[in-house]
Order: C-alpha cells, then structure tokens, then sequence
C-alpha cells in the first residue's frame, strides 16, 4: 500500500457494515488526491483492454469495461450525493474544479480510437458471437453510448465535441450552486402575531425548526423557499401580501443579476447543446436526446403534452369561476392572482368538499407513511426492512435500513434522508452509493432516498408529500430490487421516459384504502384515518387538477421548444420564457412549477433536458399499468406483482423498455386512463400512446 492509500480513506477498502463510506473519517482535503489516483487507475484499465494483443471478445472488451473504474466509480457515487445532500464551501469549490475534470475524463475514454475499434468489431459480429440476450444488450447499449457521445466524429470534432462537454459541466454546476445559493441565503420572517393568520400549527413548528437550523433567536419563525415550508405556506397563509413576496422570490430564483444570475449561463448551456446536436449530425438537440428514447420524436411529446394541455386550460377556466367567487366571498381582490391559487382552491375544497389540510395532515406522520410504503414492498414483492442504529451516516438526519428478501437474505440497504437543510439541493431524487451487479460474486445495492420535508418534532406530511416518499422510493426499489449481471444496465440505466415508470407507479399504493385504512393513523391518539374521511380525499382527488396539470406540462413544452431551437439560434432565455407563455398562453393566476432561470431538471446535467415531458410519458404507463391491479380485483395481486418485478423492477436495462412494458401488461399502453385520472376526460375508449 502506498503512503497515500495508507493516508486517504477513499482509497481503502471500506472496512464498514454494508461496504458504506467510511462518511466519519472523509475530509474535503482527501477527495482531489484520491480522484487523481483514481481517474489514472481508471485510465489503466482502459489502456490495457484497449492494448490488448488478443482479438476482441465479449469477456476482454466489453465486459472488462463495464467492470473497469470501479475505485473512481466509488470515489465518485460518494462525492456527487455529498454534494447534493450536505454540501459545503469547500465541497463547492472541489466540485467546481472537478467537474470539467471528469467531463474530460469521460471524453478520452468514450473518444478512445483503440477502445471503440474493438466494441465496433464486436457489435458488428453481434449476432453470430453466441451472446446470450443480456449479453447483447450490454453491447449494443456500450456502442451505442460512445457512438453518442462522439466517437465516429472527425479528430478535429472529437476536440471540439470534448471542448464543449467539458464546459457544460462547468456551467451546469454553476448553474445548480447558484439555485442552491438563492435558495439557501432567502428566509421570510414571521414576526408579529398577524404574520401567523390562518397558519396551521404544524407550520409554526416547521417555520420554527427552519429558524433553529439557521442559527436564528429561539423565539424566531422563517419561511424559506423549501417546497415543503413554502407550498403550504402558500395554500394557508391569509396574508396576501406575503404569500406574493414568497411567491415572486420562488419564482426569481436564479435571476438576480450578478453572481448568481443563471440566465446567461442558461443560455450558454443551449447554445452548446445545439453545437453537440449539430456535431451528430440532428437538426435539433430535441431530436438528439429522443433519438435514444421510447418517444423517438418531438412530435409525438407535443402530441401527448397538447392531448393534457388544452383540456387542462379549458378546465381551469371553470375553477378559476369558482376561486374568483370564493375570493368576493372571502373579501380578497379579483381578479386572482398567481399567488391566490393555492390559498383559495384550499378554501374552495373545504368548503365545498368539505375537507381542511389541517384535519388530513394529522394522520399521515412521516414514520407512519414510511412503514406504510415498507409495507406494500413487502406485500408486493416479499421484502423486509431492519432498521441499524448507532451507524455512521453522512448527516444525523439520515437513517438506514438493512433489506432482505423473503427468505431472510439480504439484498441490498436503504438510506432515507428526509429533511431539508440549507446544505442539501431542494427537490426530492433516488441515487445510490453503490449499484447492483452480478459479476465476481456481485455488489449488492446501496440506495439512497432524498426528500425535503419540513423538519419538527412530529413531521406531518400533506398528501403530497406522501405521493412523492412513495414516488422516490419507488425509484429506491428500481435499484434495491435490480437483478442483472452487468452494471452498466443495473437498476435505473435505463431509458429517460421508463425511468419514472417504478416511480411513478409505486404512487399508486399510497393512495389505496386498504394501505390507508392500516398505516394512516393519528400521530397523537393512534386512532386510524376515519372512514368518512378517506371518502372525502376519493371524492377531492380530482379537484384543482387542472391547475396542477398546466403547472407542469407549461415548462414540459417549454423545455421541447427551447431544445427544438436548430444550431446557430440565439437566445434571450427571459425573453424565450415570456414568447413561449405568451404563445401557449399559459394563464397568469396559475403559472408554472418551473422557471427557466431555476429548472434544474434542464440545466443542471443533460438527463432531463428535452426530458421534462418524462413524467407524462411515464405517468400513462403508469395509469395504464396500475390498471393491471385493478383488473385483478387486487392491489396486491401475486401475479401481477411478480410481473412487475419481473419486467420492470428487477431487470435494469436489459430489456427493451417497450418490451418490457409489454411483457408487464400484455399490451401496449393506452393514453386515456392518464387524463381520466387527472379529471381531464371522461373514459369511454381507450387508445394508444402516440408512437
């Protein structure tokens, strides 16, 4: 061992339970060191599969390289969820210089002349190689990413390809710090008994707890701009005038000028995005990224996207009747403003569906909702969680659990960090710290949930707080429940519009009775959730879906048409926004979920960029696919069950998503049971997703 692997824990190997990073003995000063040893070991391996004096084959090419960089890989999985989830000063710095590095990084290794020749020949014998399925897969998935990112390009594009991939993650994590640095630095005090007016107790609790965590006097309450403080500060407040001050400083983040003005940096990011996409050969970056989706095309997005936008537009237009109405009633102004919303379609359902927040909130403690979601693992596909005391995790906030299968054999462990913290990126996403794989004896999964509740001495959830722990832990079982022999297509590896399917399916449990009926209990009497008013959350769901509906397909199609720009084309990113509202006509009491200047999903990494649409694609495989359960009369159906697991949970990207959908379901998807769930059409004849 050299005198820096004995100095550097990153380089060790981790002597902990569960292989877990050794968080109590990692200081900022030892991550540059060990990715410097670890990116020339990485290097190495690559040289020496590239080098190698034998012909190609499976087993010395591709198998090899999907097993090589497993010490950076480590290295790597800790740094970038340190950096998500208790960051600092100096991590932000490292990340800074880091990222161009690894940009680089990647660049050599998939622009590796001697490296591509050898896949290349393979994958151009792939059907006579006696590959099992698996096998082929991995192959054409690994040609398949270097051919994307340059490798049949020109010497002097591959430069120029590298040049730009190297400064677009040096703008990308610019562009997450400075949402950070907005997000983090912005609190709006509640000082006087009327700053209080219509806020229930447990945002008291949490405005205090969020005041605590800042270093505030004891006495003080803050709301900052954490979604689980801030939306339902926004659906409570009576205060008008803080809710616009919340409300616009939501909406600005990143578009202060200044330091952390992301707007010209937003613009930059597509202005290289559109050299990439011209580079390869497409018209657009739009068409680049779904060239290797199920959609295929821009045009069949915006055809799903507009198939939920106009019935979206056309119903609010009755809700808003109603909101303006309760605003007269209430003495509010009309006509409403964006930042009524919430506070009144809050009145309107209470009033009309006679259901309050406050009375939801009480039975749906977040430990009650997170053995509820075991649960259904559990029942669905045989799972048991052990809680582990006393480890040493990167933040006291973050607890974990041991994950065995049905037969008492440990499968993998879960870490959820639920809290929000001025350290932690805001939003609510699934990594992990190790993947599943299968090769040499196999790796078993470290997963981990991030979400950002309010923290308080009993953290209540709403209901959608509830949908989205259930959401991110289904993106927890797609890794913990991975089963396949190479990592490169373990777990989520698989195609942007399939990823959120797990997720987004596994939404589905929280809100069946019989999971409520049995976890959903009072934090302080233990009574369960009463019947009558479950009934009246059945009998809600669809209320405000309209407004919920535009908030999110808005920014989806703004997405498409900002990355349908064809190279060479300039843009004003405010000024894009503002067209693109005006052009769709995007109502100015609703407004959107994201803005440009804060849309990390498109500017912080190039995953969901001309990707936002995703969860629609997603949520119609979902609709569609629940219905499985439905049909079976059970939402526990040990069949159907296993089907999932089989094709959807458990087999990563070794399957071609839209077979494996159609393994699951027996069928293709059809579009209607997504808009019948959100309220937007009445289900009478189902038909395709558009292809």
């Amino acid at each position: 061992m050299s005198d820096l692997q004995a100095s550097n824990p990153l380089l060790q190997t981790w002597q902990t339970p569960y292989g877990l990073p050794p968080f109590d003995r990692v200081e900022p000063a030892h991550y540059l060191p060990a990715f410097d040893h670890a990116l020339a070991e990485h290097t190495a391996e690559i040289e020496r599969i590239a080098s190698a004096p034998e012909a190609p084959t499976f087993e010395n090419t591709v198998q090899a390289f999907d097993e090589a960089g497993r010490l950076l890989m480590r290295v790597n999985n800790l740094f970038w969820n340190l950096t998500s989830s208790e960051t600092s000063p100096a991590l932000q710095e490292i990340e800074r210089s880091l990222a161009p590095r690894l940009a680089a990084h990647d660049s050599a290794i998939y622009m590796h002349a001697g490296l591509f020749a050898r896949i290349a020949a393979l994958h151009a014998q792939r059907a006579t190689l006696g590959l099992d399925a698996e096998q082929v897969r991995l192959l054409e998935r690994k040609h398949l990413d270097f051919v994307r990112a340059g490798a049949l390009l020109s010497p002097a594009d591959r430069t120029r390809y590298a040049t730009i991939t190297e400064k677009l993650a040096e703008l990308t994590t610019q562009f997450t710090q400075n949402v950070l640095a907005d997000e983090s630095t912005f609190v709006l005090p509640l000082e006087t008994e009327a700053d209080f007016v219509g806020l229930p107790a447990s945002i008291r609790e949490a405005a205090s707890a969020a005041a605590a965590e800042r270093g505030l006097p004891e006495d003080s309450h803050v709301i900052t701009l954490s979604p689980s403080l801030a939306e339902p500060f926004l659906t409570h407040s009576a205060r008008r005038d803080l809710r616009e001050t919340l409300w616009h400083a939501r909406v600005a983040r990143g578009a202060h000028d200044g330091e952390h003005d992301n707007r010209p940096i937003a613009a930059e990011i597509i202005a290289l995005r559109q050299q990439q996409a011209s580079l390869h050969g497409f018209a657009t970056y739009a068409d680049y990224q779904l060239s290797d989706r199920m959609a295929g095309k821009p045009a069949a997005v915006n055809e799903l996207l507009m198939r939920a936008w106009n019935p979206a537009v056309e119903k609010a237009g009755a809700d808003r009747a109603l909101l303006n109405a309760k605003a007269v009633e209430l003495g509010e102004p009309t006509p409403i403003a964006a930042w009524d919303w919430r506070y009144l379609a809050e009145r309107v359902r209470q009033a009309d569906y006679d259901l309050d927040d406050a009375e939801i909130k009480p039975y749906f403690a977040l430990d009650n909702m997170i053995q509820a979601m075991f649960d259904c693992a559990s029942r669905l596909f045989g799972l048991q969680f052990i809680e582990q005391h006393g480890l040493e995790l990167h933040h006291p906030d973050a607890r974990l659990w041991e994950v065995q299968d049905r037969t008492g054999k440990l499968i993998g462990t879960f870490i959820g960090d639920n809290f929000a913290r001025q350290s932690k990126r805001s939003g609510a996403w699934m990594s992990v710290f190790r993947s599943q794989s299968g090769i040499a004896g196999g790796t078993l999964p470290i997963v981990i949930n991030n979400n950002n509740l309010a923290k308080a001495d009993h953290t209540l959830l709403s209901f959608d707080d509830v949908r989205t722990l259930f959401h991110e832990f289904g993106h927890g079982l797609h890794g913990l429940l991975s089963n396949v022999r190479y990592e490169g297509l373990a777990g989520t590896s698989v195609l942007q519009d399939f990823v959120e399917l797990p997720s987004q399916i596994f939404e589905n449990w929280a809100e069946e009775a019989e999971v409520l009926k049995r976890h959903a209990r009072h934090f302080e009497t233990g009574e369960p959730i009463p019947a009558a008013l479950l009934d009246k959350l059945k009998r809600a769901r669809q209320f405000n879906q309209a407004w919920t509906s535009i908030q999110y397909v808005a920014p989806a199609l703004i997405d498409m048409a900002l990355h349908a720009l064809p190279a060479g084309t300039p843009v004003d990113i405010a000024a894009f926004e503002t067209e693109q509202c005006e052009k769709l006509g995007v109502p100015a009491d609703v407004g959107m979920r994201h803005y440009l200047s804060h849309f990390q999903h498109l500017f912080a990494g190039p995953s969901y960029a001309a990707g936002y649409y995703v969860y629609m694609w997603a949520e119609v495989l979902d609709a569609d696919g629940y219905d499985a359960f439905v049909e079976a009369g059970n939402p526990f159906d040990a069949r159907t069950a296993e089907r999932l697991y089989r094709y959807i949970y458990s087999s990563g990207n070794t399957l071609e998503p839209g077979a494996a959908y159609r393994a699951f379901r027996g069928r293709e998807p059809k579009v209607e049971p997504m808009l019948a769930k959100r309220g937007l059409i009445d289900i009478d004849e189902a038909a395709p997703v558009p292809a």
